[in-house]
C-alpha cells in the first residue's frame, strides 16, 4: 500500500454501551421524531439493559451476545414486569442494535433471534355514559380555572385526544366556527377532529371569561393555561382529572386514556364507522382501533347476562 494511503474499508469502531444508547435515543427523538414520552420510556428500558450487561462485564456494545439479551428478558419476566412492558423493552433493544449495525458500529445484531413475549389482549377500561356526564359536570364554578377545567374535560371526551395533544393545543388549533380542533400527534402528524356543540360551548366560555384572566404574557399562544399563565402540563391535568373523578363519585382510577377509550367505545357502540374512528384517534393501523369492537361486544354480552331472563 502506498505511503499515506488509508485502507478503503475499516471495521466497526468500539463504542461503549452508554454512548451507544445515547446516540440511539437522540436519533429517535431528532430524526425519527418519536414522541418524547416514547423516547423516555425507551431510555428507561435501556437503563435496565445497561445495568444488567454491566453486571456481566459487558462495557462495549460489540461484546453483547444473543444469550445476554435472552437472559435479560428472562430477568425482566422473573421480576414480574408486565408482558406489554417487556414487549416495549424488546422494541427498544432491537432498535438499538439495528441502529448500531446500520451505523457500522457493530458487525452483527445479537437481537435478531429474540422472540417477543406473548401479550394477551387486555380490553381498555371505559366509563359509562352516566359517569362521563357526572365527570363533565364536576367543574361547575365560574372561576377562570373552573371554566378551563370544564373545557379541557369536554374537549378530551369529545375528541379522544391523547393528553399530550390536549395540553399541546394552541389558540390557532381551535376553530369554533368550523367545529373542529387540529391535533398534533405522534411523529408530529396533524389531523382534524370534530369538536361537537357541548365542547365548543365550553371552550367558548373559557376563551371569553376564563383564559383572559390567566394570561400573563400577551404573546402566549397556548390554549389551556395554568394559574401562572403557563401551558398546562400532562402531569398537572392528571391531578385535575383525578380530583374531578373523585368529586363525581367515580371510585375506580380515571386517566386521560380512559376518557380516550370511552370516546372511541361509545362511538363504535352507536354504529360509527371504524375507519372514521381510526382517523379521529390518529391510529396509523386499523388493527389498533379494532380493539373497540371487542369492547363493544363485551359490553353487549354483559348487558345480555344482566338483563336477559334466560341468560
Amino acid at each position: 500500500m502506498a505511503a499515506g494511503r488509508r485502507p478503503c474499508c475499516t471495521g466497526p469502531v468500539a463504542v461503549d454501551l452508554d454512548e451507544a444508547c445515547d446516540r440511539f435515543l437522540e436519533r429517535q427523538l431528532v430524526e425519527r421524531q418519536l414522541a418524547r414520552a416514547t423516547v423516555e420510556a425507551y431510555g428507561r428500558d435501556l437503563v435496565r439493559l445497561r445495568r444488567f450487561l454491566l453486571a456481566r462485564g459487558r462495557t462495549s456494545a460489540a461484546d453483547v451476545t444473543a444469550a445476554d439479551l435472552t437472559d435479560h428478558l428472562l430477568d425482566l419476566a422473573q421480576g414480574k414486569l408486565a408482558p406489554r412492558s417487556r414487549a416495549r423493552a424488546l422494541v427498544a433493544i432491537r432498535g438499538l442494535f439495528r441502529f448500531l449495525v446500520g451505523e457500522r458500529l457493530i458487525q452483527r445484531d445479537p437481537s435478531e433471534t429474540l422472540a417477543a413475549p406473548r401479550i394477551g389482549r387486555k380490553l381498555p377500561e371505559v366509563l359509562g355514559l352516566d359517569e362521563v356526564d357526572r365527570l363533565l359536570e364536576a367543574p361547575s364554578g365560574e372561576r377562570p380555572r373552573d371554566l378551563r377545567d370544564a373545557a379541557m374535560l369536554a374537549v378530551l371526551y369529545a375528541t379522544g385526544l391523547r393528553v399530550s395533544e390536549l395540553c399541546g393545543l394552541r389558540l390557532a388549533d381551535v376553530n369554533l366556527k368550523g367545529g373542529f380542533v387540529r391535533a398534533t400527534g405522534k411523529g408530529r402528524k396533524t389531523r382534524l377532529v370534530p369538536l361537537g356543540d357541548r365542547a365548543a360551548s365550553a371552550v367558548n366560555a373559557y376563551l371569553e371569561r376564563g383564559r383572559p384572566a390567566l394570561v400573563k404574557r400577551p404573546a402566549e399562544l397556548g390554549l389551556f393555561l395554568t394559574d401562572r399563565g403557563r401551558t398546562m402540563t400532562r402531569q398537572g391535568f392528571w391531578k385535575l382529572l383525578r380530583r374531578y373523578a373523585r368529586a363525581a363519585g367515580i371510585a375506580r382510577e380515571v386517566s386521560p386514556h380512559v376518557l380516550r377509550h370511552s370516546f372511541a367505545t361509545h362511538l363504535v357502540e352507536r354504529g360509527a364507522d371504524l375507519r372514521a374512528v381510526q382517523a379521529m384517534l390518529g391510529h396509523a393501523d386499523i388493527t389498533t382501533t379494532q380493539v373497540y369492537t371487542h369492547v363493544s361486544r363485551a359490553h353487549m354480552l354483559e348487558l345480555h347476562r344482566k338483563h336477559h331472563p334466560r341468560a
